[in-house]
């Protein structure tokens, strides 16, 4: 019997003593998450905007005669002009911002012909000149679609008004059968007036720098119509049936807080225990 629990004891002992000389591993402390503090990605920007528009007059229209019949233009053509502008944004988040513009079209030139009777023939061709300026006054929304690399294509538009105004009307009467035997020109005065106007917009925003960004794109203006040129010698007063014009824009913006970045405290250092043996 006591060789028995001599037996028992030895084999109870070098368990315990096995166990005990195992590695021990110590309690896993996870590092704590990274604090972050977001930045707004909204602020305040200016643009100014350089283009070249290529216009297409609607058409035009006058009073002939004493009857006040009401006449079209022949022909109606109105010439390309560069534009400037400028304006003041917000940008609301990543993805949508709006700003206000004011953007002025350089003289355009205007050409068109009438026919009809004249002073000198009972069948002659009129050439009537004139010019038009244009400012444009916008408020405007565009949705950023996504930012790629340093690249953001947009799309947006815009209603406003735009104040045209129109040099005075030249008109030259002259014989379909003889060119040099022509009427005295006779000037209408121009007139000028506040068109309501709509644009839409695309295009693509490129980094130049953290708050500089470069911006090229296309506008399509739509600018309503309203009063040419007024009545002389029997003839008018004039209207014109509003214009389209297509421009390609190249310009500039600068964001007063374009260089802010994500602000954020790194991880606390937390010492790694050793395995302890024992």
């Amino acid at each position: 019997m006591r060789k028995v629990l001599s037996g028992v004891a030895a084999v109870l002992l070098a368990g315990t003593s096995a166990h005990a000389a195992d590695l021990y591993q110590p309690e896993v402390i996870e590092a704590p998450p990274v604090q972050q503090v977001a930045i707004e990605t909204g602020g305040w920007y200016l643009r100014g905007d350089m283009g070249y528009s290529v216009n297409k007059l609607r058409g035009a229209r006058f009073f002939q005669g004493s009857n006040g019949t009401m006449e079209q233009f022949d022909t109606a053509k109105l010439k390309n002009g560069f534009t400037i502008g400028g304006g003041v944004g917000y940008q609301i988040n990543d993805h949508l911002r709006t700003d206000a513009t004011l953007d002025y079209m350089f003289k355009s030139d205007f050409r068109g012909s009438t026919s009809g009777g004249c002073g000198v023939a009972v069948a002659c061709t009129s050439t009537d000149v004139s010019s038009l300026t244009a400012l444009s006054l916008l408020a405007n929304a565009y949705v950023d679609i996504g930012t790629y690399g340093i690249v953001t294509p947009y799309v947006g538009g815009g209603i406003g008004g735009t104040y045209v105004r129109w040099d005075d009307l030249r008109n030259t009467s002259c014989d379909d059968t003889d060119p040099t035997n022509c009427d005295p020109t006779v000037t209408h005065g121009g007139k000028k007036s506040w068109r309501f106007t709509y644009a839409l917009m695309a295009g693509a925003s490129i980094d130049v720098t953290c708050n500089l960004k470069a911006d090229v794109g296309y506008r399509f203006r739509h600018v309503t119509k309203g009063d040419m040129f007024g009545y002389r010698m029997n003839g008018g007063p004039g209207y014109d049936r509003g214009y389209y014009s297509h421009e390609a824009r190249a310009g500039l913006r600068y964001a007063f807080n374009g260089c802010d970045q994500q602000a954020y405290i790194p991880p606390a250092d937390i010492p790694i225990s050793e395995p302890v043996y024992k």
